[in-house]
Parts: C-alpha cells; structure tokens; sequence
C-alpha cells in the first residue's frame, strides 16, 4: 500500500473516477425516467400510433402524491393515453402542420387563448382560506382616494370595438401579493371577470381591447359565486389573451 494502489495498479483516484462515471450514468437514467411523468406514451402526429412505453429503464416507477386540503390524490405517471379532445383540426395535411380552432376560437384553447388543465379548486393560504376574492368580501381592502387614483366601481366597460359591453361592480384582490387581479363586470349575459392587466382605466371607462362587446357576456363564468378556482383562472386569462388574435380577423392578418 505504499505506492497508494489499492490492488494491482488500481488506485484511490482511478476507482473514484470510475465511481464517479457509474453514478453519472444512473443519474442519467434515473433523470429520463422521472421526465416521462407527462406526456408519455408519445404517438405519431399524422396516423395518431401510440408508441410503446420503452420498458422498464425508460418508463417512472409510479408515484401518488396527495393534495392539500383533503382534495384527494394524483398518481403519475398515468397508464395509457388520457383523453384528449381539442376543437381544433390540421390546417394542412402534413407533419407539422398548424391546427385552427373548429368552434369558438375564444373557447377552444388553441394558440393563445390555450390554457392549462389546472385544478379545478382555489388557490388557498396554509390555513385554507381563499386567497383571490372579491373586495366586498374583505374589507382590509380599498381603493385609495387621492389625485391619480380612480376607483372603476360602477364605470362602463368598452370592448375593442368601442362599443359598452357591461359595468364594473367589483374588484378581485389577491391577498397574499395586495394587487388587483381581476375585474368583475355585469353583462347581458351574467357576471364575468376580466383580468385587469388587459384594462385601461379612464376617467369615464374602462377600456378592455382584448375582445369585442358581444364577447363579454360568453366569457367564462365561476361555478361557485364569490371564489375563482385555478382552472377557471386559466380559462378566463385564455379567452381575453385570445382575443388578441381572434377577436376579428384584421388582427389575424400579416402586420406588414
């Protein structure tokens, strides 16, 4: 042992390197396992083929994560292909293609007015309670009075069009950041939300260019008054951000 082999001509440094390369490559495989939580089995974009799953060194070991609040459990990764049904169809008949909404391309989540499966329940703090609400339901919050400031509490709502699509008859905060988030307007078809950071306030109006008029009342509606859920977050941020592009077709035109 005084010439630091081990045995033979292995030595401390040759067996940590060779340790180390051992450990680089389970890491590897292990990394590639666990990024197939998702997404997996892949299929052929044009015949729609279900590839196969790659056996045991390509596929997670299942996992079950329970979810706070007593909102049950997720298992991934999921066995088989989980239904998928998009309202959208290939805008020409080859790989890569891009596909185009079929129905409401407001509603139909395609390009941006895509949102995210999310959880269909509130965001909520450690203790349960909501954490987006609507300021009547909270009043440690208010709309401060000075020079500059205007509160859009009972303004009219104009949509890209110019035309009156509702008035605004609250404010939805969110407590944990102390910002606004959304707006709640009354229109012909119920009570919305419209994301404020799409809205221009004015001294008269409020101005919200994302959509037309007649949009307003198909937006998104909560299924439990007074709390949005995450899912129902996305939605709302998909319809409004998807008017961008599809709220007429000079927008969906070349700019140059």
């Amino acid at each position: 042992m005084t010439d630091g082999n081990i045995v033979g001509t292995i030595d401390v440094a040759e067996l940590a390197l060779y340790l180390f390369f051992l450990f680089f490559l389970a890491l590897v495989f292990w990394l590639r396992r666990e990024d197939r939580r998702e997404g997996y089995p892949l299929e052929d974009e044009m015949t729609g083929l279900v590839h196969g799953e790659g056996g045991p060194l390509h596929t997670a070991s299942t996992k079950t994560f329970k979810l706070p609040f007593g909102k049950g459990s997720v298992t991934a990764p999921t066995k088989g292909r989980e239904p998928v049904d998009i309202a959208a169809k290939r805008f020409e008949n080859h790989a890569g293609s891009p596909i185009i909404p079929t129905g409401n391309p407001l509603k139909d989540g395609i390009g941006p007015a895509a949102y995210a499966q999310r959880s269909d329940f509130p965001d909520q703090y450690a203790d349960g309670a909501l954490r987006i609400v609507p300021m009547r339901s909270d009043d440690h919050f208010s709309v401060a009075s000075f020079m500059f400031s205007r509160n859009p509490v009972g303004l009219k709502v104009n949509g890209a069009d110019g035309k009156e699509a509702g008035t605004v008859t609250d404010l939805w905060v969110d407590r944990a950041e102390s910002v606004v988030r959304y707006l709640e307007i009354q229109t012909g078809g119920g009570s919305v939300l419209a994301p404020i950071t799409m809205a221009m306030v004015h001294k008269d109006s409020v101005e919200i260019d994302a959509i037309n008029a007649a949009d307003f009342a198909d937006a998104p509606k909560l299924a439990t008054p007074g709390q949005v859920t995450r899912l129902e977050e996305d939605k709302i941020c998909g319809y409004f951000g998807g008017g961008y592009l599809y709220a007429n077709e000079a927008r969906q035109e070349p700019i140059i």
